[in-house]
């Protein structure tokens, strides 16, 4: 009984331990047994992952057991493909053969019934040796790197091993007519026509050097063996005599020939201006324009302006209306609106029969071509006497006989010859070929007169523009520079067109009659800017010999008058006395037989007159020795 109540706490502490299971709620039931199934969970998870592990541990070594042997392999294939550049290398020893490429053929499919399978293999076409092979070509040479009419070397597989490219000599063929798909009809070796195509290699080189596709005309260098054009050769020998530009000299450049001016823009301009007009009316424009009279009065001058004119006014073709064409101002940048070809008529003969008809063929393919595309374009034959004379007048040669009737058949031929004015210019009119004069050819024919007065005061104004130094005695004396030109071109006209006209030379006729020459005959544009220069030239010695001192600087009246009379002198120099009529007829004088040219004095001469010899001879010394004391200044400004 003692022990009992001697040990009162352990019955205290029994007690709650017997109570809990009494005690314990069903929501912790519920709660224990979550947590135990997430436990297990996660032993199922760390499972899962231990067993992923080790696969993906097995699978890395077998990956690496793979890179293993792809890098052999590798190793093993890349050593077999040295072994076989080697191998390939080594069957290009020399001595190699040559071949020219003809084409390459790719592999394609088989053809049934027409080819084997061995002939479907790429391969190249060449040509050695005069036979026509098809051989393989080395792995290492890229195809695309053949051209037709290459030069290839062949080893002794007949497997091409190397490219050369075409060759830089060969055979000049001239091109007659210009096909499709890059063939070209030649004429080599005479009058033999072949087709040739034309390489991509040729066309590409020609556009890199500026120069055009084929065309008519051209020379290309050709290997007649594979057919093939290789180069287009730029020859100067049609450059030479077609001078092809679009010139910039305007009217306003061309002083005293404001009717001849006037006129050839009625010929040329309106028809382009006014086509309705012209078609209801019933005009055709004219197909061509002689300009004739005497040398350097400004006929190529006014065809370069037709020319520049056509060029800067946009008009439209002819046989178009305006409406719907481009303006020049809308083109786009570098087109030109017109195009001038510069004919050299006496470079154009040639030695060989049948060579000048086909310069003018030439000539006239580059004009239609040129025209095909709405351009106006101007042929402008200079000296057209020196080619289309009167046929049977030849003397030692009667080529006139075929040139002219090529002429002819180029302007009014069965051919067209739309958009294109053929301008010629002459001083010998006589002598060009009646048939090439009559309306329908050449319809519109202007004669270029020698300056009158005005006309010569217009020219000079235009050469002594702002540009020309005037010494500064002249400005001060005029008060401003234009009072200052006007006064140098008044006292140069008082000179050359003086109010009392004296003959400086005298034309006997052969009826007996005389005509004089005097200074006017001798003017035009030429002569006046020859004048210009002299004097510019004396202004520059007399700076020089001033020291270079800005108050001698400029031009005078001294300098102008010294000028004239000097060139002057030079014309009476060059007339030609065994000819009389023939440089009449030339500098545009007289049209009547004249037999002798006499000057101031010569007829006293010719009558035996002594004292009128002697006197004549004192303006004769006084030249000279004018002569002699320039030439001493000349060297004393050299010095």
């Amino acid at each position: 009984m003692s022990e009992q109540t001697g040990n009162p706490d352990n019955t205290a502490q029994s007690s709650p331990a017997q109570s809990s299971p009494a005690q314990s709620s069903p929501a912790q039931s519920r709660e224990a047994q979550q947590q135990l199934q997430r436990l297990q969970q996660a032993h199922r998870q760390l499972d899962t992952m231990r067993s992923r592990a080790k696969t993906l541990e097995e699978q890395l070594q077998t990956a690496g057991r793979n890179n293993q042997r792809m890098a052999d392999l590798l190793e093993t294939t890349r050593n077999e493909i040295s072994q076989l550049r080697n191998a390939l290398q080594a069957d290009g020893q020399a001595p190699f053969t040559f071949g020219t490429v003809i084409g390459y053929r790719p592999e394609h499919p088989q053809s049934e019934g027409r080819e084997i399978e061995a002939a479907t293999v790429a391969g190249v076409d060449i040509l050695q040796a005069g036979r026509k092979l098809r051989v393989s070509l080395s792995p290492l040479i890229s195809p695309e790197q053949l051209q037709a009419g290459d030069e290839v070397l062949l080893n002794e597989n007949f497997t091409v091993v190397a490219i050369l490219g075409a060759e830089r000599t060969g055979e000049l063929a001239r091109v007659k007519e210009v096909l499709p798909d890059s063939r070209l009809v030649i004429i080599s070796r005479g009058e033999d026509e072949r087709v040739v195509t034309l390489t991509e290699a040729a066309t590409a080189a020609a556009q890199r050097e500026g120069l055009h596709s084929a065309r008519v005309g051209d020379a290309v260098m050709v290997d007649l063996r594979t057919g093939t054009a290789t180069e287009i050769v730029p020859l100067s020998e049609v450059e030479d005599v077609v001078l092809e530009e679009s010139p910039d000299v305007s009217y306003s450049d061309i002083g005293g020939l404001a009717e001849q001016i006037e006129a050839i823009r009625d010929a040329v301009e309106l028809p382009f201006l006014h086509a309705d007009l012209y078609r209801e009316h019933g005009l055709r424009a004219p197909k061509g324009i002689l300009l004739y009279g005497p040398p350097g009065c400004g006929k190529t001058m006014i065809a370069k302006a037709v020319a520049s004119s056509l060029a800067s006014s946009g008009l439209p073709a002819r046989g178009e209306t305006g409406a719907g064409v481009t303006a020049a101002s809308e083109k786009p940048a570098g087109e030109k609106g017109a195009f001038f070809l510069n004919i050299k008529g006496p470079e154009l003969l040639n030695k060989y029969v049948g060579e000048t008809e086909r310069h003018i063929r030439v000539i006239f393919s580059r004009a239609r071509e040129r025209a095909s595309a709405g351009q106006p374009v101007v042929v402008f034959f200079d000296e057209m006497e020196a080619l289309f004379r009167t046929r049977g007048s030849g003397v030692s040669s009667d080529v006139e006989t075929t040139i002219v009737p090529q002429l002819l058949a180029e302007i009014d031929g069965v051919e067209s010859l739309e958009n294109v004015i053929v301008i010629g210019a002459s001083n010998r009119e006589d002598m060009i070929d009646p048939a090439i004069l009559r309306p329908g050819r050449l319809d519109v024919k202007i004669r270029v007169q020698r300056p009158g007065r005005e006309g010569a005061g217009e020219i000079l104004g235009i050469h002594l523009g702002s540009e020309v130094p005037l010494h500064p005695d002249l400005l001060t004396a005029h008060g401003d520079r234009s009072a200052a030109v006007a006064a140098l071109v008044d006292a140069l006209l008082d000179r050359l067109f003086p109010a009392t006209p004296q003959a400086r030379l005298r034309l006997i006729h052969a009826d007996g009659s005389q005509t004089g020459f005097q200074a006017a005959d001798f003017m035009s544009g030429a002569v006046l800017s020859n004048i210009v220069d002299r004097a510019k030239k004396a202004a520059i010695k007399d700076f020089l010999r001033a020291g270079t001192d800005p108050s001698q600087k400029g031009l005078t009246r001294e300098h102008l008058l010294a000028a004239a009379e000097e060139e002057l002198r030079d014309q009476e120099d060059l007339v030609n006395p065994a000819d009389p009529q023939a440089w009449a007829r030339v500098v545009g004088a007289s049209t009547s037989p004249v037999v002798r040219i006499e000057r101031p004095g010569e007829a006293a001469a010719h009558a035996g007159a002594g004292p009128e010899v002697a006197a004549e001879a004192g303006p004769e010394d006084a030249a000279g020795a004018a002569d002699a004391a320039r030439s001493s200044q000349d060297a004393e400004v050299r010095g």
